[in-house]
C-alpha cells in the first residue's frame, strides 16, 4: 500500500487540474460526452500513438456514428474501417461488446464497475476511463503514462509491469481524484505523462506537480518508472506467394475466425523452416496444402513486420496460376482495383501498394 501522507493532495490536485486546463490539446474525443464514442477512442489508444489515431476515429465514428450501427454492422466493413491500425482483435472484441450492450443492456453503456468490467476486452483501465470522462464517476484509469507519474511523484520502485503494482496505483487514484472533477483529473494524469513526464528525457522545468514531485527533489526521476525487460520477439520467417491467373486476376485467402489477424484477407503464405529454404518450401506448400504446381521464377522483395511478440521475415514471390480455382468464402480471385473491398493487414497491404507500383 502507498503511503500518500507526503503528498499534498490538495496542492497536487489543484495544480494538475490548472494545468490540464489551460494546456489539453484538442483531441476529437474530448469533444463528446458520449460513452460510445469515449470507448472507441479509448479501444483505439491502446499501444497506438494519438496521431495515427485522430483520423481512424474520425472515419469510423462517421461510419458507425452510434452504438446500433457498430452492433448491426458487417464484421468484415468493420476490419476495413480498422485496417492499418493494428492490433484487429480489438475491433471484433469491441463489436462483441457493443453487440452484447445493445442485447443486454438496452443499447446503453453501463455505468456500473461490475457491469462494465464485464464486457468483452474491457479491462480496468478501459472502464475507469469510460466511467469517469462520460459519466463523471471518481474511478481509476490507469495506463502506463499514469503509472509513469504516480511512480515519479510517489517515488514507487516496484516493477509496473506486475498487476499488484498496477493494483497498488490503482488504489492511490482512488483516494487522490476529486470526485466533483473525475473526468478531467484522470485525462490530466494521462495528459501529463504524454507530454511532460515522458519515458525520456521528463520535461520537470514544465511539470505543474514538479513541488509535489520526490523523484525529482531526490533527482531519479530518470530512473523511473521500473519495468521488466521484455523477452526478444521470436523471429517467423514467412514465404508469400503472388498468383496471378491469365484473366489478371490475384489469388487472395482469408484467415481463421480466431488468432493473429483473425478474418483478415491476404496472400497465401506460410511459414518456413528459412529464408534460404523460402522458394522450395513455398512451391511444396501449395502442392501439399492445393494439390497444384506453382514455379516461382521471382522474388518481388522482402520485408519485416514487427508485432509485440514476434518478427516475421517476408520472401514475397510472383508465380503465374494455371490452374482454375473454385472461389469460395475464404477463396478469392480479384483485380488489382478490387483490394480496396477487402480488409488486409498492414503487411499485405504493403505487398499491394508494391503490386500497383
Amino acid at each position: 500500500m502507498l503511503n500518500l501522507e507526503k503528498l499534498n493532495r490538495e496542492a497536487f490536485q489543484t495544480q494538475l487540474l490548472t494545468w490540464y486546463d489551460e494546456n489539453k490539446r484538442d483531441l476529437p474525443w474530448r469533444n463528446t460526452q458520449d460513452p460510445y464514442h469515449i470507448w472507441v477512442s479509448e479501444i483505439m489508444l491502446q499501444q497506438t500513438r494519438v496521431e495515427t489515431v485522430i483520423p481512424y476515429f474520425e472515419d469510423f465514428i462517421e461510419r458507425f456514428p452510434t452504438l446500433d450501427a457498430l452492433a448491426e454492422a458487417d464484421e468484415e466493413d468493420v476490419l476495413k474501417a480498422w485496417e492499418g491500425l493494428g492490433y484487429y482483435s480489438r475491433a471484433r472484441n469491441l463489436q462483441a461488446a457493443v453487440r452484447e450492450v445493445k442485447e443486454s443492456y438496452g443499447g446503453v453503456v453501463p455505468n456500473h464497475e461490475e457491469d462494465i468490467a464485464t464486457l468483452k476486452g474491457v479491462g480496468p483501465y478501459t472502464a475507469g476511463a469510460i466511467l469517469s470522462i462520460a459519466y463523471g464517476k471518481p474511478v481509476p484509469a490507469v495506463d502506463g503514462n499514469v503509472m509513469r507519474v504516480l511512480s515519479r511523484v510517489l517515488l514507487v520502485y516496484d516493477d509496473i509491469s506486475k498487476v499488484k503494482t498496477r493494483k497498488m496505483f490503482e488504489s492511490a487514484v482512488r483516494k487522490l481524484i476529486p470526485n466533483n472533477a473525475a473526468s478531467n483529473f484522470n485525462q490530466a494524469l494521462m495528459e501529463l505523462g504524454a507530454t511532460v513526464c515522458t519515458p525520456k528525457s521528463p520535461g520537470c522545468l514544465l511539470c505543474p506537480v514538479r513541488s509535489e514531485c520526490r523523484s525529482f527533489y531526490e533527482g531519479v526521476q530518470a530512473e523511473l518508472p521500473v519495468k521488466a525487460k521484455k523477452k526478444r520477439p521470436k523471429l517467423v520467417p514467412i514465404a508469400v506467394a503472388v498468383l496471378e491467373n491469365a484473366n489478371g486476376q490475384f489469388l487472395i485467402t482469408k484467415r481463421p475466425n480466431e488468432g493473429l489477424l483473425a478474418n483478415l484477407w491476404e496472400f497465401p503464405n506460410c511459414e518456413v523452416d528459412s529464408k534460404q529454404q523460402s522458394k522450395k518450401q513455398l512451391e511444396q506448400f501449395f502442392k501439399k496444402s492445393w494439390g497444384i504446381h506453382v514455379d516461382f521464377k521471382e522474388k518481388i522483395f522482402e520485408f519485416e513486420h514487427i508485432f509485440s511478440h514476434l518478427i516475421w521475415e517476408l520472401d514475397v514471390y510472383r508465380g503465374t496460376l494455371h490452374t482454375e480455382l473454385i472461389e469460395t468464402e475464404e477463396v478469392q480471385l480479384v483485380g488489382i482495383d478490387d483490394f480496396e473491398r477487402y480488409p488486409f493487414s498492414v503487411t499485405h497491404k504493403k505487398i499491394i501498394r508494391r503490386l500497383a507500383e
